[in-house]
């Protein structure tokens, strides 16, 4: 069942917020990993249904839409797990420095008073109105974002002025933006189950190829696995995901891009085709065909033929700042079983 949150702290949290609207002048506009813990033994279902029923609450409060808050919440968390920065254990993990939180010349790191910190120009709120503003507390965090988020106003192009002035980052606010449509289309956050890139049925081999040199257009690395398979085996796309770019590449040939709530880029490529149901932009889920196995690719478009039908597929992780290749085959081990045991107790 899900966690209802007492009337009188959401009542609280009204009060605060408007306090913090009025505290605070708008900021002028300028151009330019799966969540797995909580401090409760509850489900992972639970977890899920308990952090989608804050956002919604804040949401009602603030007229910040839930899946923007829980977009930015899993971007955070997807950079916290890359650099290794410790998750709280609640239900939110949105990222403040202690002295983004506090003020910059706040004395003590540790400070929950609302008033001295915003003397010292910390950002942090009290967000349930128990008079303390807590770095640890969910709800102090989610609505001191909502809070800085509702000052440039509740339309797509101010929410993603307002991330650009937060993060100074334009990966990030393409990053959340893919993240919130993702769970504006599924009205989930459980989204995190996987399907093996090919039809378990078809049939295809593979092994580790990650790593091996590759010399066609220079010297470089093989960044990914192949999967053998026959022309016109279906290409499925592992995850959900939105697609981020589909057309011709030299190397991959007919490839197409999917970033997934992990904040991991999947890569098909050397296919013969995409399928007409998709686009760039598009939302996907595991198990969708998104193409077929083909041998496009090493040069000019419609080049084919050059190798063995096969997918070639890839996984690289984002940092925030730059993105890198890893080797996805325990991955696809992994998947291939996990959709194998599903189907065999859907049986």
């Amino acid at each position: 069942m899900r966690r209802q949150f007492p009337l009188l702290r959401l009542a609280a949290a009204l009060i605060a917020f408007s306090l913090l609207c009025e505290s605070e002048p708008a900021a002028a506009a300028s151009g330019d990993n799966k969540p797995e813990t909580s401090a409760s033994s509850a489900s992972t279902s639970q977890l899920y249904a308990d952090r989608k029923a804050l956002f919604e609450q804040i949401s009602t409060v603030t007229g910040i839409a839930w899946n923007d808050l829980a977009a930015i919440d899993q971007y955070d968390r997807t950079i916290s797990a890359v650099k290794k920065r410790p998750l709280n254990g609640g239900l939110v993990d949105i990222f403040y420095s202690d002295t983004d939180w506090t003020g910059l010349t706040n004395p003590d790191r540790e400070d929950t008073n609302p008033q001295t910190i915003a003397l010292f120009g910390g950002k942090g709120r009290d967000g349930d109105g128990d008079g303390k503003t807590e770095l640890a507390n969910d709800t102090d965090k989610l609505l001191t974002m909502a809070g800085y988020l509702v000052q440039f106003g509740r339309d797509r192009e101010n929410f993603r002025i307002a991330l650009w002035e937060h993060y100074q980052n334009s990966r990030a606010v393409d990053r959340i933006t893919q993240f919130s449509k993702l769970y504006a289309a599924f009205n989930t956050l459980d989204l995190f189950e996987h399907a093996f890139p090919l039809p378990l049925t078809a049939d295809y081999s593979y092994r580790s190829t990650w790593g091996a040199s590759r010399g066609w257009g220079g010297y470089r690395i093989h960044e990914g696995t192949d999967l053998f398979a026959g022309y016109g085996v279906p290409a499925r796309s592992a995850c959900y995901g939105v697609i981020e770019v589909m057309g011709w590449n030299p190397y991959g040939g007919w490839r197409v891009g999917i970033r997934d709530l992990s904040n991991m880029y999947h890569y098909y490529a050397h296919l013969s085709g995409f399928s007409k149901e998709i686009k760039a932009g598009d939302v996907v889920q595991p198990g969708q065909v998104i193409g077929w196995v083909g041998s496009s690719g090493y040069g000019k478009p419609g080049t084919s033929g050059k190798f063995p039908p096969h997918l070639h597929y890839g996984l690289y992780r984002d940092n925030g700042l730059r993105e890198w290749s890893f080797d996805p085959y325990p991955n696809l081990r992994k998947w291939e079983r996990e959709e194998g045991q599903r189907g065999r107790k859907a049986k």
